[in-house]
């Protein structure tokens, strides 16, 4: 299983697979895909800011049908309390989204450097 950031969701709902690195394609493909829930109020977000059009349950919705993507369900204090030792960002949704995958030892898909550097389990390239 990997988990996949929130901007690798929003490229493979729009079909931008060109932003992806030939690794994360390979990820992708060969292994069963999950997202963070915080992914889901991170596409809200999106959406309220006009950054996207597709609302976050149209977005996932779409991607469970396409790629069997599914919601992890770790329970939130867990998440909550790893992400209180991740100081390295202040950025609440990569905080959680990284503290998620670390969580239950999964790696995390993203193209974010700072998270790449600061979590083992991130891979890109």
């Amino acid at each position: 299983m990997i988990y996949l950031d929130t901007h690798v969701i929003v490229w493979l709902y729009a079909g931008l697979t060109e932003k992806l690195s030939r690794k994360a394609i390979e990820l992708i493909e060969d292994n069963d895909i999950c997202i963070s829930p915080i992914v889901k109020l991170e596409l809200c977000y999106l959406q309220e800011i006009e950054r996207i059009r597709p609302s976050a349950q149209e977005i996932i919705r779409h991607l469970q049908t396409q790629i069997g993507l599914s919601i992890c369900d770790t329970p939130f204090e867990e998440v909550v309390n790893k992400a209180l030792a991740f100081n390295w960002t202040r950025d609440p949704f990569d905080r959680l989204i990284a503290a998620n995958a670390t969580c239950t030892h999964m790696r995390l898909l993203t193209k974010d450097e700072t998270i790449r550097k600061h979590i083992k389990l991130a891979v890109w390239d």
